[in-house]
């Protein structure tokens, strides 16, 4: 069975004009409820992540901070949110998400979690809408508990996943890769295992290209046996934000690849939703839900 994670908190109230758009995550369990992609047996509610499993992945002294909320102003402005409890609760449900959807997708083959995909969040310190990284703290988990030897994080959101290669370059069971636009935020780059800079304006045919070509030779070589995949719509043409040119059969495309590539050599893949910035927000929650369309259709 398809397993889902979700909470209420995933939509935590932004001030009026706040440009992230938190109401994707209300919408999208809705729309995958009303063309019967899933049923509410497929959801479930995760709790917070134990503080243990944050300092995996993050400084004690910046978890302190964030805990007790005595951020900087200029660390606030970094992170893009306005600081509460209930955003920290928030960050520290969608992180359980991710861990809970990846152990079901030991069992099942593939997990999802509504919210996730928070690249952006480095050992010491959050940026660019990311205040805990969930992506880290689940491979960490994973690693850990003996569930898997070796991870590849697919990141495929717009944005390089700079927080994420941060973490992981001293750690070889990690492997990051990053397909991002070479000239967008953050415009200082990391270094990930394998960075794949697009020019602005790159579209299906070559996008797709690059990617079959590259994450064929990344499996082969570093034989994961769990996949993190971060599936950002942001690459849309219609994205406010993302500078590149995909079409929604294009974005259709790279998922259906992906979720095939890995069901076809028993990889089992945790899905986490990444970025989506377009001014209609139908085509976000679209662009969002036909991932999980590929999955109800390939793997189960």
């Amino acid at each position: 069975m398809l397993k889902i994670a979700y909470a209420p908190n995933y939509c935590h109230p932004l001030p009026a004009g706040h440009r992230f758009p938190m109401e994707k995550y209300e919408l999208l369990p809705g729309q995958l409820l009303y063309e019967g992609i899933v049923s509410q047996e497929n959801f479930f509610q995760p709790e917070q992540i134990a503080e243990k499993w944050i300092l995996k992945a993050h400084s004690k002294s910046y978890w302190d901070k964030l805990k007790s909320l005595s951020l900087s102003k200029s660390e606030i402005r970094a992170t893009g949110f306005p600081l509460s409890k209930a955003l920290v609760d928030r960050e520290t449900t969608i992180v359980q998400g991710s861990v809970q959807a990846a152990e079901f997708a030991l069992e099942f083959g593939i997990g999802m979690n509504i919210a996730g995909g928070t690249h952006h969040a480095f050992t010491d310190r959050g940026e660019g809408f990311c205040l805990l990284n969930d992506i880290a703290v689940t491979a960490h988990y994973l690693l850990d508990q003996k569930l898997a030897s070796r991870v590849l994080v697919l990141d495929l959101d717009v944005h390089q996943g700079n927080g994420t290669a941060e973490i992981f370059q001293q750690e070889p069971r990690v492997f990051t890769f990053s397909m991002h636009g070479e000239k967008n935020y953050p415009h200082r780059k990391e270094q990930s295992g394998l960075d794949l800079p697009l020019v602005d304006g790159i579209q299906d045919e070559v996008y797709l290209e690059v990617l079959k070509k590259n994450l064929v030779d990344v499996l082969e070589q570093f034989q994961p046996d769990f996949i993190i995949y971060q599936s950002g719509v942001d690459i849309l043409a219609s994205d406010k934000l993302g500078r590149l040119g995909l079409s929604m059969q294009g974005v259709k495309e790279r998922d259906y690849f992906v979720l095939n590539l890995a069901k076809s050599q028993n990889i089992p893949t945790m899905c986490c939703m990444g970025g989506g910035y377009s001014e209609d927000i139908r085509i976000i929650i679209d662009a969002h839900t036909q991932l999980y369309r590929a999955a109800q259709e390939l793997f189960f």
